[in-house]
C-alpha cells in the first residue's frame, strides 16, 4: 500500500479539538456540560461589521482579489500599525491572509529551510510546533517559570540561540497563559535579539484584550523592525473568528515572498471578509472596549474562584481570555479508582465526573496546568467552577502501590 508523507505522519491533530469534540457530543446527548475550552469570544460580530459583509455580497464583491489582499484594507492595516503599535510599514509590506494561523504558517514557510531551529517559549499555543514542523523546521522548546510570569528571560533566550536558530516566536498576550511583556522586558529581549542573526515572529492577536497594562510591539523597538514579522488579525478583538482574516507585516523582501507563497496556496483571503475587516478597522472601537471590559470582569471572577479551590493556584493573566491554573497538588490522587498522573488525566476525569470541559496543559507544554477560557457568560463560570471545586474535594489519596515481590 502506498504511504502518505512522513511529514504528514509527524503532525498531531489539534488536541484542543479532541476535548471540544467530546464535550460537544455530551452536549448533544442532553448533558449539561460547562465548556471552558473555547478559543473564541462568545459575543457576536458587531452589526456594523456584518453589514459591511452583507453589502459586499449584495454589490457582487465575490470574485478574486489581489493575493495579498485589497489595497484599501492593506492601507488601513498599515495605518493601524503606525497608530496603535508604532510600527511604520508601507501597505506593500502587509499581506492579508485567511486568519492569523494562516499568516503564521506563511511566515514559517517563507523563512525556514529544512532543519532550521525555531525557539518557542513554553507554555505555547498548540499549533506552533506543528506549523514549524510542516515548514521543515525543528521546534526548540524553552521552558518558562510561573514565578517569572511565564516570560522567557533574556539570559535563557541568549543561551538557547545557536547556529541553526532561524526564528524566535513570541506571543504577547499569550495563549494559553494570558501573560504579556511590558516595554522594559521587551527591550531586554530586543537587546539580545538585535545582536543575533535571527528573525522574530511576534503574534499579537490578543493585543486589544489587555487589562490595566499597555501592549507594546517588539517591532517598534530600536533595531527590531528589520528582523520582526508582526502577525495579528480580526478574530479575537472583533469577534470575527469565522470570517478568517489575519495579516502579517514586516520587511519588504519577506512579505513579497509570503505574497508569492500565498498566491499559489490560497489565491487570496476571502473577498467578503476583507470588506468586513476594513469596516472593523474604520470603526470607533466602542463595542471593542465594551467586550474588553466584560472579559476583565469575567477574568477577575474566574481567577478569584479558582484560587479559592484547595489544591488549585492561578496567577492573574494580563490579557487574552484564558486562566491557566496549576493542579499539580492533585496529582497522585484518585477518582473512581483511577489515579491522576497529569493534567490530561485530571481534565478527562473532570469532564466525566462533573461535565466540565477544560484543556490539559500538557498540550501546551505545561503538564501541571489546565487552561480555562472565560469567553463564556458569568453564570457558566460560576456553575463550572463550583463543579470543579466539588471534583477536587472528592479526590482521594491514591493507595500506595504494593512493593514488588
Amino acid at each position: 500500500m502506498l504511504k502518505i508523507s512522513s511529514k504528514a505522519l509527524s503532525i498531531q491533530a489539534s488536541p484542543t479539538l479532541a476535548i471540544t469534540a467530546k464535550a460537544n457530543q455530551m452536549k448533544a446527548e442532553g448533558k449539561d456540560v460547562v465548556r471552558f475550552g473555547a478559543g473564541e469570544p462568545d459575543m457576536d460580530t458587531p452589526d456594523y461589521i456584518k453589514a459591511a459583509g452583507i453589502e459586499a455580497i449584495n454589490k457582487g464583491f465575490t470574485k478574486y482579489t489581489p493575493s495579498a489582499g485589497i489595497m484599501d484594507l492593506r492601507k488601513a492595516i498599515a495605518e493601524k500599525l503606525l497608530r496603535d503599535n508604532g510600527i511604520s510599514v508601507e501597505p506593500s509590506q502587509v499581506v492579508v491572509s485567511n486568519g492569523a494561523k494562516h499568516s503564521i504558517a506563511n511566515v514559517c514557510q517563507a523563512l525556514l529551510n529544512e532543519g532550521d531551529e525555531v525557539i518557542i517559549p513554553a507554555p505555547y499555543w498548540v499549533s506552533y510546533p506543528e506549523i514549524v514542523k510542516i515548514a521543515g523546521g525543528k521546534p526548540v522548546i524553552i521552558d518558562t517559570d510561573e514565578d517569572d510570569g511565564f516570560r522567557i528571560q533574556p539570559k535563557r533566550l541568549e543561551k538557547a540561540i545557536g547556529e541553526k536558530t532561524k526564528l524566535v516566536i513570541l506571543c504577547s498576550p499569550s495563549n494559553p497563559t494570558g501573560s504579556m511583556y511590558n516595554e522594559a522586558q521587551l527591550r531586554e529581549l530586543a537587546e539580545v535579539l538585535s545582536k543575533k542573526d535571527v528573525f522574530v515572529l511576534s503574534n499579537e492577536i490578543y493585543e486589544k484584550l489587555v487589562y490595566g497594562v499597555k501592549h507594546v510591539s517588539i517591532a517598534a523597538l530600536p533595531g527590531m523592525a528589520e528582523k520582526t514579522i508582526t502577525v495579528n488579525g480580526m478574530s479575537k478583538a472583533y469577534s470575527m473568528t469565522g470570517w478568517r482574516i489575519g495579516y502579517a507585516a514586516g520587511p519588504a523582501y519577506i512579505m513579497k515572498a509570503i505574497d508569492n507563497l500565498q498566491s499559489h496556496a490560497a489565491s487570496n483571503p476571502v473577498s467578503i471578509s476583507q470588506k468586513a475587516a476594513l469596516a472593523a478597522l474604520k470603526g470607533d472601537g466602542v463595542q471593542l472596549e465594551a467586550m474588553r471590559a466584560e472579559f476583565q470582569k469575567r477574568r477577575d471572577l474566574m481567577v478569584k474562584k479558582l484560587n479559592e479551590i484547595p489544591g488549585v493556584t492561578c496567577s492573574m493573566p494580563d490579557g487574552a481570555f484564558y486562566a491557566f491554573p496549576s493542579v499539580k497538588a492533585h496529582f497522585g490522587k484518585s477518582f473512581g479508582g483511577k489515579t491522576i498522573k497529569n493534567s490530561t488525566d485530571f481534565s478527562s476525569l473532570l469532564l466525566d465526573a462533573e461535565q466540565v470541559a477544560v484543556v490539559p496543559g500538557a498540550d501546551f507544554g505545561a503538564p501541571e496546568y489546565i487552561r480555562l477560557s472565560y469567553a463564556t457568560d458569568m453564570a457558566s463560570i460560576e456553575k463550572g467552577l463550583e463543579r470543579l471545586k466539588k471534583f477536587c474535594a472528592s479526590l482521594e489519596n491514591a493507595p500506595a502501590e504494593a512493593p514488588a515481590a
